[in-house]
């Protein structure tokens, strides 16, 4: 058996290391995989060491324990005074729902591809391809808007601490586009030792939000009144606890902030350090260390979630959460002030900004992977979209048109950012109750349903509450597959085989052609009688003069999954009614034609001809099948192909049509 590796696909593959100035500065590592690209979410492996969990869970923390800076106001302002009661099913959804979930993700992708490479695997051909796509539109929809809310709420930080200069009073906005500019560049420069600079700000934000929710529950308890005058309004507004109950289930979707990180979590797994017994196909130690991971975070977080509610809704002032109020997206930077006085506090704000912003750049990072993860191997992104400087700057310029758009308002960002992280934990519930259904687990597949379910109805009670979420989503997948189509077509004529491989018959029948040239009918594998062949052989005969005697093989193109781009290629020697076939199966037909010759002409060093007859039908008809179904315009399309992964005619492989 022979292999040969492809050529470049495009001619710029051949160009990307000449040059200089801004250009290769910025297209630089151009051709590398996405899992090279740098940031949490995609160290480089060849640098990258694993570490431990817990030092992994400081960097799926720096989303998700980041939310304790704006997620308590956030449920006063969505649930009122029955915001703790709404945060306690929070809780239950997030321990009974969504770790269950998510571990199960972690064990069945644990190469860190998350749920959606679940359902891709779940969902093949044009239907899974369009249904990941819109999936990755709620990915950025999440990623992005942990950016901008993130530097948001940190702005509010800054501006709200007593030592601020006047000057930056009513300058949210520029602060906050400042702030996302300055994580532009730090990736258009190169973001390393992320999990270091983690573990830092994760421990020091746990530290001090623990001590201003021990001192504000001294303070509940020493007051006396706190709580009696919380329970008193809240009976005096809902007199039956059912109905409290009820109520707060309708509410609680409005807190859906608190779920976030999850996703994260089993995007980080290759970053886990495993045992040395671990197998690559399964490595038990990584998938164990990631349920630690996730079932570590999901607790503290829940603590975290369920104290902060009480205390803030216990002693902050009704008004101080509306838009303008102290408490405004800061509730337990304001009680570290109140309580704990400026000095404090300000520690606290140092704290919250600097957590805050480094979530950004987790999302930043989880953008520059996930990508390049799929959209290139879709034949759905620009070459450009290989390197990281590139994509960092459009994903800068969309977190200031966000930005600009929502002004800077926590507030009003929380429904875009909910409807992301709900649309992809509702997905991930949905895979892994695919998947429990598929191995035939009963219970695990009604217990799935039922989250599911849960997940749903949140989702679909968010949407509904604000839709702002649904209808930025919808702009990032509209414009995904705007752009990936555009892609797909403009690189219809690239090679798309990665590999090329013979089997020993094959080879045979190459080498019977040692005196050249080598022969080749393109034929069908529709009808594969002996009438078919030998009417195919005799036109290709009488159509272009070939003598008698002329040793020729038929090759056959059978189409499998036209959805997929690049695809390794084995090409199989049969013998049907005495004719000699080479047999392929592949995603299209011209463009693993025109790599099958090429392959041919490298290996043999012989000059291949293929014979064609004039597809019939309306070219425009011709050309769609082509694009979405692999096949149509056969003999002009790999003409065409050949003719860009060839430039010298001398040394390009013959196509003849009759």
């Amino acid at each position: 058996m022979t292999t040969l590796t492809r050529p470049p696909a495009e001619p710029s593959d051949r160009r990307r290391h000449t040059g200089g100035g801004f250009r290769s500065w910025l297209l630089e590592g151009m051709p590398e995989a996405s899992g090279h690209h740098p940031g949490p979410h995609g160290v480089p492996k060849e640098e990258h060491k694993p570490s431990s969990w817990w030092k992994v869970m400081c960097l799926t923390g720096v989303d998700y324990f980041s939310t304790l800076g704006y997620q308590p106001a956030i449920a006063a302002v969505a649930a009122g005074l029955l915001a703790p009661m709404a945060t306690v099913i929070l809780v239950v959804v997030t321990l009974l729902g969504a770790l269950p979930v998510y571990r199960r993700v972690a064990k069945e992708s644990h190469k860190g591809e998350g749920s959606i490479a679940m359902l891709e695997r779940l969902m093949p051909r044009w239907g899974g391809k369009l249904f990941v796509l819109a999936l990755l539109g709620f990915a950025a929809t999440d990623f992005m808007i942990t950016m901008t809310l993130s530097a948001a709420d940190a702005s509010a930080h800054l501006i709200e601490n007593p030592f601020a200069p006047q000057f930056l009073h009513g300058q949210q906005v520029i602060i906050t586009l400042a702030l996302i500019a300055l994580l532009g560049v730090v990736f258009l420069r190169g973001f390393r030792e992320a999990i270091n600079v983690a573990v830092v700000l994760v421990g020091v934000y746990l530290v001090l939000n623990a001590v201003v929710i021990f001192v504000a529950i001294a303070h509940v308890f020493t007051d006396g009144v706190a709580v009696t005058n919380w329970w008193t309004a809240l009976t005096t507004q809902h007199s039956n606890p059912l109905v409290m109950v009820g109520i707060a289930l309708i509410v609680f979707p409005k807190l859906a902030l608190g779920l976030s990180g999850f996703e994260t979590g089993v995007a980080v797994m290759p970053q886990i350090k495993g045992r040395p017994d671990d197998k690559p196909e399964y490595p038990a130690g990584r998938i164990k260390g990631t349920h630690r991971l996730l079932t570590t975070a999901a607790v503290i977080m829940s603590a975290f979630l369920i104290t902060s509610s009480f205390v803030t809704i216990l002693l902050i002032p009704e008004q101080e959460f509306q838009p303008g109020g102290k408490a405004d997206g800061r509730a337990l930077a304001f009680l570290a002030h109140h309580y704990m006085g400026n000095g404090f506090g300000t520690v606290y704000d140092i704290s919250t900004i600097a957590i805050l912003w480094f979530a950004g750049a987790s999302a930043m990072a989880g953008l520059l992977n996930l990508v390049p993860r799929y959209l290139p191997r879709y034949g759905m992104a620009p070459a450009w979209t290989r390197a990281v400087r590139p994509l960092t700057l459009v994903f800068t310029a969309i977190g200031f048109l966000i930005t600009w758009i929502f002004d800077a308002n926590v507030d009003a960002q929380g429904g875009a950012y909910a409807t992301g992280v709900l649309v992809l934990m509702t997905s991930a519930a949905i895979a892994v109750t695919l998947s429990a259904r598929r191995k035939k687990q009963k219970a695990l597949m009604w217990f799935f349903g039922v989250v599911s379910a849960v997940f749903l109805y949140t989702t679909i009670a968010n949407v509904l509450e604000r839709p702002d979420g649904i209808r930025i989503a919808a702009l990032f997948i509209v414009g995904i597959l705007v752009v990936s189509f555009a892609s797909r077509v403009r690189r219809s004529f690239e090679l798309r085989a990665t590999l090329v491989r013979l089997d020993e018959q094959a080879l045979e029948f190459l080498a019977e052609m040692d005196q050249g040239p080598i022969r080749l009918i393109a034929h069908e594998p529709k009808r594969l009688d002996s009438e078919r062949y030998q009417t195919k052989l005799e036109h290709a005969r009488a159509a272009n003069h070939l003598p008698e005697d002329a040793d020729i093989l038929f090759i056959e193109v059978v189409v499998d999954d036209s959805s997929e781009f690049e695809q390794e290629l084995d090409v199989r020697g049969v013998k049907r009614h005495g004719f000699k076939v080479l047999e392929v199966h592949s995603n299209n037909v011209p463009n693993t034609l025109a790599a099958i010759l090429l392959h041919l002409r490298n290996v043999t060093g012989l000059m291949p001809h293929i014979y064609f007859r004039w597809t019939e039908g309306n070219p425009v008809m011709n050309l769609t099948k082509f694009l979405f179904f692999g096949v149509g315009e056969i003999a002009p399309v790999t003409r065409e192909v050949l003719r860009e992964a060839e430039p010298r005619v001398t040394e390009r492989p013959w196509v003849h049509v009759g």
